[in-house]
């Protein structure tokens, strides 16, 4: 036996033992880092970056090179699974109403950034490298790269803080269309740059037809999918198989968007938008069940994010342009995002915190400065590339800590919580009734009833001197006992008690709780502190009530930010 293993683990390389350490760093770490950043009140993505940067290029190089193109197909996984769950917000209701909406502030928040930038850049540019034709080819082609918002670290702010409302809807529909309107400019800027920097050939009229063909193709590749994984979840109802067929479905799509050099984030997200349209009732739950398998893909895809992030060769003319960059994309997004708004009528609440929501800048920002440095080599395109993971390295870390920022002045966050959200998250002695009538061991029956005529429970416990639990007295059962005995006995509460059993502490979660009464076939529980005395007292039917009551409440709340002017 011990031969085998030793011949087993011999067959094992040691870069297949490295990603596989790396990959438990990356995910145990990340969860470190995320959780140490949420207790500062910093949304826990910037922690993950945080520690991919630290173990990274940029850090330690614990992490190098070639250990992150290994590990690529979990990046284009996580961007799969972020269209998907971005697709499944996009209800025909929402179109109808909001799509005008959504696409006249995109192109003033996109287009905006784009002429900001590609200004600034090239004047600035002029006096820096004393070539215009360089300088303003450089501007258009980072213009065009600045219309990009990376909709990950977006979506995983909003689902953490559990935004709903006007705001957190726009601002997904905004990062949803993002990828096309940047392919679009991208497609413009690169011809004009072309004929600036003298490099008109055949392979130029490429660029027209590049990002007609991604858009195209990719939407082909996600209505044919979601449509037959629409009809094949409509005939399973287990949870597992609804699951796999989900997830196998993004894995062959984003396979074959590879292959025909499709974009992948919008051919999963149309496969989110047919699902949510087709199976409104059955894609509640398939959403539900691919948002629970996602956390450990999205922490390694936002550590890989860290990791690659590597700024060399920082002259100070590229340090400007940095700076000129940043200044000119964040100005053109806010400033175009709250024109767009105003013009489209949208609420208050997304004129004034919408522009703080759209700095992030990632996949979709380094992909396309890695097809500049493609179409121009040279010193355009490595620029372009020092620039671009400068400025993401930047915004990937203050972009979610302004999402944050603009959903909570927004009133939003908290509104989206669901029932098992709600038990995870609350403890018993929020519930409990901490005046609950205590009932003494030694307390005879003629104090019981009157204990029971002024009070409104059903079940009262039953403690020592010390006021330590004993039992329970519920009364239905002293029913019985006046239908089944003489009551002229002399009755104490030691007598009519029942014991207890079970009991749970004030600082368990309701979810705790509820699995109790469920597993002992309870409508109560006693709350007991360390010594077994009694604190408070919790039964089912205040608990379903009160959830009930906050769902209700925070879905009312939403709903009036959405009909709010």
């Amino acid at each position: 036996m011990i031969e085998q293993l030793t011949h087993s683990l011999t067959k094992i390389s040691i870069p297949h033992l490295n990603i596989l350490f790396l990959l438990g760093l990356a995910l145990f770490g990340g969860t470190m880092g995320g959780r140490l950043f949420q207790k500062l009140r910093i949304p826990q993505v910037v922690g993950y970056i945080a520690m991919g940067i630290i173990i990274g290029e940029s850090g330690l190089k614990i992490v190098g090179h070639d250990t992150i193109q290994a590990l690529q197909p979990f990046s284009y996984f996580a961007l799969g699974l972020i269209g998907f769950m971005i697709g499944g917000e996009l209800k025909k209701s929402i179109l109808i109403k909001y799509g005008k909406q959504f696409v006249s502030i995109l192109l003033f928040e996109g287009i905006t950034a784009f002429l900001a930038v590609s200004v600034l850049v090239g004047i600035a540019g002029t006096f820096l490298f004393k070539n215009w034709r360089f300088a303003w080819s450089l501007g258009l082609l980072l213009g065009a790269i600045s219309s990009a918002t990376a909709p990950a670290a977006t979506t995983d702010v909003l689902v953490e803080y559990k935004a709903r409302g006007p705001l957190t809807r726009t601002l997904l529909g905004i990062v949803a269309m993002d990828d096309g309107l940047a392919l679009l400019l991208f497609a413009v800027a690169s011809s004009i740059a072309g004929s600036l920097m003298g490099n008109i050939h055949k392979g130029i009229w490429k660029l027209f037809i590049s990002p007609v063909y991604e858009i195209g193709v990719s939407l082909i590749i996600g209505i044919v999918s979601g449509l037959i994984l629409s009809r094949i979840l409509k005939r399973y109802t287990v949870r597992s198989r609804l699951l796999t067929f989900s997830i196998g479905m993004i894995f062959i799509v984003l396979g074959v968007a590879l292959t025909v050099h499709a974009d992948m984030l919008l051919a999963s997200m149309t496969i989110g938008v047919i699902v949510v349209n087709f199976i409104p009732r059955k894609s509640e739950e398939v959403f539900k069940l691919v948002e629970g398998f996602t956390p450990p893909i999205y922490i390694l895809f936002f550590v890989l994010v860290g990791a690659k992030l590597n700024v060399k060769n920082m002259t100070i003319p590229i340090v400007l342009l940095v700076c000129i960059y940043l200044i000119g994309r964040t100005a053109g997004k806010m400033f175009g995002a709250n024109i767009g708004a105003r013009l489209s009528g949208a609420t208050k609440s997304v004129q004034k915190y919408l522009p703080l929501c759209l700095f992030s800048q990632a996949g979709v920002a380094i992909g396309l400065s890695i097809l500049a440095s493609n179409y121009f080599p040279g010193r355009i395109g490595g620029t372009i590339l020092v620039i671009i993971t400068a400025t993401t390295l930047v915004v990937q870390i203050i972009g979610p800590s302004f999402v944050k920022m603009g959903v909570t002045r927004a009133g939003e966050v908290g509104l989206n919580i669901t029932e098992e959200d709600f038990i995870h998250d609350t403890k018993v002695k929020d519930f409990m009734d901490k005046k609950v009538p205590l009932i003494y061991e030694n307390m005879h029956l003629d104090k019981i009833l009157n204990i029971f005529h002024e009070s409104a429970n059903l079940y009262y416990p039953v403690v020592d001197a010390d006021k330590k639990l004993i039992g329970i007295i519920t009364v239905d059962g002293i029913k019985r006992i006046f239908t089944e005995t003489d009551v002229s006995e002399l009755f104490l509460a030691v007598d009519l008690m029942e014991p207890a059993t079970v009991s749970i502490t004030p600082e368990s979660s309701i979810y705790e709780l509820k699995e109790i009464l469920v597993k002992h076939h309870l409508e109560y529980l006693p709350v007991v502190n360390d010594d077994n005395k009694v604190v408070g007292f919790i039964e089912r039917r205040i608990v379903d009530k009160t959830i009930a009551t906050k769902i209700i409440k925070l879905q009312k709340q939403a709903d009036l930010l959405e009909e709010s002017l």
